[in-house]
């Protein structure tokens, strides 16, 4: 069985980081890259709950989008929004990524992970993946969890034939 390629678009939220600052966007489309994966492109989005709510309600409404990647904005400072405004947009929160995420997260920060609010979520055969904005939480929540369930040759099961319909 041949891997299955994805269509997936990385989103940083941030007020601050440029396309030249922003490793954790990087790290995340490195990977998307190296899996073999079809990147649509990378995009740093102000973390603000309507321009984070357009921008992924299109990638949601696009039939040709099945993975969006977002780091940042998911901590506690008033700035982080990412929760506020992604949650109501999906359809079948995966509730296990962000318990998966924060137990893997202990062994590596200790208790600060308690700090991360990392979700995903199901909606229109689009997967939504939302983690920290640290070069290091990208890379966990890649390595150890997205990736597997990105390939359609993960068992005992994946994501892919949820978003895919002749995976």
């Amino acid at each position: 069985m041949s891997k299955t390629v994805l269509n997936i678009k990385v989103i940083t939220v941030s007020d601050t980081r440029t396309q030249e600052t922003d490793k954790s966007g990087n790290v995340l489309v490195d990977r998307v890259q190296a899996a073999g994966h079809s990147l649509l492109g990378k995009r740093i989005i102000p973390d603000d709950v309507y321009h984070l709510r357009a921008e992924v309600s299109a990638h949601i409404a696009d039939p040709e989008v099945q993975v969006v990647l977002m780091t940042g904005g998911t901590g506690f400072t008033d700035r982080d929004n990412t929760h506020y405004a992604i949650a109501p947009l999906l359809e079948t929160p995966i509730e296990g990524f962000g318990e998966l995420f924060r137990q893997i997260s202990f062994e590596e920060i200790g208790s600060s992970t308690i700090q991360s609010r990392a979700f995903a979520g199901l909606t229109n055969k689009t997967i939504i993946f939302c983690v920290p904005g640290s070069p290091g939480a990208c890379a966990t929540a890649w390595d150890k969890i997205i990736e597997a369930q990105l390939n359609s040759s993960h068992k005992p099961c994946n994501f892919v034939d949820k978003l895919v319909s002749d995976a």
